[in-house]
């Protein structure tokens, strides 16, 4: 494609060279481009784009992009490669990413879920009950990018990069995908990875305190407001009516399509809290569906799933699906990372839950207690690199709610993971609940598995669907799962546990 024609949408503040000639790839990391590629110098929050120009030419480039305050006379590059600076290079790439691509969110119909907790697992859910009602579906997500059953690759964010959006709705589009769904960060909103995306739907499942920190938000309010754009810039938007801060989004937005999930409070699509079930394996409940009052069953145990599967059956209404497609899909939905219990020879119920916030864990926690024979044991940490004031809250939390404690490294990634753990005492030591740190995190889970016996619930928060451990820029492979098996087949071969028949 012509770069004056990939361009054509970019608000541009000066150009230096030919712009008629022809760009094959695009992207905003030096390592990713081809030959014959528009690369865009991104200044982000710890490396500056210009400084990657010199390799990003060796890789191929022909064009560049570069941030407004770059003087282009002063960059040394051939006279060959046109320059051009932008007002907003994140949005220049999400704008050209589209051209390229040409707008494949327009040729199919796109949902976006934001929220601080509930993407994913709403995510799955949705796109469960769209196959069941025969369309072909397409989900963006955390976890992998999938097409229907077909997982396309697995993700490392919750939502990629726009250029990376762009290709998939497109890859998408030549499958004859239907309906596409994106989980929505607050970070994808402030960074302009969704624009140009055309959402016919904005799910906002809840809201509280996540991601405050210098290289993220500096208030709940920057928070809020960069997850209501996604409702601002949908056709259609739902939100969740039992949440105090989501219910003045209809007043903010009186001209927007506003429908409404709750269990408390009046709703469009309301749950009878008189007719609930929750056990450790699956909820049970009644919503008002079609006029009807329709019985659902999911195996995802917890309160908070049920707000989940409200807000996605009050997204998949749009779509006109039956109760029983409803019914089908979530009767056997089961989510990575969500609420997952690891099946072990020593017949312990082991939950795996991507929780990590003061408000996920205490849900978590809230819901394992309701159910619990035995003792709650709570194996945890936080990430470094991220909010620290959330430490001792957590740590509170975990000391209220669990009747022991194993505090172990999460993703650390610069941190030390000791001081981490420190921060997290500081808010369990007032409860007086016993707890044990543990820096090491396999060490940690083997030591609550050690003090578990039948009955009782290990609750593992924090990783979830993350197959790896980062620290210091380096990811190395790390599945909870597997290494559950490995410490009880270990256990059991040294005679330290009996395995049960």
């Amino acid at each position: 494609m012509l770069l004056k024609k990939l361009i054509s949408e970019v608000e541009i503040i000066n150009t230096v060279g030919d712009l008629n000639l022809d760009i094959t790839n695009i992207h905003s990391d030096s390592r990713k481009i081809k030959e014959g590629g528009l690369f865009i110098a991104i200044n982000g929050f710890s490396k500056d784009g210009i400084h990657f120009i010199p390799d990003a030419i060796k890789n191929g480039a022909k064009a560049i992009i570069v941030e407004p305050n770059v003087d282009l006379n002063s960059l040394d590059i051939p006279t060959n490669i046109p320059a051009i600076s932008v007002k907003n290079t994140r949005k220049a790439l999400a704008q050209t990413a589209c051209t390229f691509y040409d707008n494949p969110s327009k040729k199919l119909k796109l949902i976006g879920i934001t929220g601080t907790k509930g993407k994913t697992t709403t995510t799955f859910m949705v796109k469960s009950i769209l196959e069941a009602h025969g369309l072909n579906v397409g989900l963006i997500g955390s976890i992998a990018v999938y097409i229907n059953n077909e997982k396309i690759e697995d993700t490392d964010r919750t939502t990629p990069e726009s250029i990376e959006i762009q290709k998939h709705l497109a890859n998408m589009v030549e499958k004859n995908v239907d309906v596409a769904i994106i989980e929505v960060s607050s970070q994808a909103m402030k960074l302009d990875r969704v624009t140009g995306c055309e959402f016919d739907i904005g799910l906002f499942t809840n809201l509280s305190e996540d991601h405050i920190s210098p290289k993220e938000h500096p208030t709940m309010e920057d928070y809020f407001n960069c997850k209501l754009e996604l409702i601002k810039i949908a056709k259609h938007g739902i939100i969740n009516n039992d949440d105090e801060k989501l219910k003045t989004i209809k007043n903010l937005l009186p001209n927007k399509d506003i429908k409404t999930f709750a269990i408390d409070n009046s709703a469009d699509f309301k749950v009878n809290p008189n007719k609930v079930e929750i056990t450790d394996s699956y909820i049970d409940f009644s919503i008002f569906f079609n006029g009807k009052e329709e019985q659902i069953e999911a195996c995802i145990p917890g309160r908070f799933s049920i707000y989940n599967a409200a807000g996605a059956i009050a997204v998949s209404s749009y779509f006109d699906v039956t109760a029983d497609e409803i019914r089908t899909a979530l009767k056997d939905l089961k989510v990575l990372g969500r609420s997952e219990l690891v099946p072990n020879k020593l017949g312990l119920t082991i939950m795996i839950d991507y929780a990590h916030t003061p408000s996920s864990l205490e849900s978590i926690l809230t819901a394992v207690n309701t159910y619990a024979k035995g003792k709650v044991i709570c194996a945890w940490g936080v990430g470094g690199d991220r909010d620290a004031t959330k430490r001792p809250i957590m740590g509170e939390i975990s000391g209220r709610l669990a009747d022991y404690t194993v505090l172990m490294s999460d993703q650390v990634r610069t941190e030390d993971p000791l001081k981490i753990l420190k921060e997290i005492e500081v808010g369990i030591i007032p409860t007086g609940k016993p707890y044990k740190i543990v820096v090491d995190r396999t060490e940690g889970i083997k030591y609550a598995i050690s003090i578990a016996k039948p009955g009782d619930i290990i609750v593992i928060p924090g990783l979830g669907h993350d197959l790896y451990l980062e620290k210091n820029g380096v990811k190395y492979p790390y599945d909870e799962r597997k290494v559950i098996t490995k410490l009880i087949d270990d256990m059991i071969s040294s005679g330290e546990r009996q395995a049960i028949n």
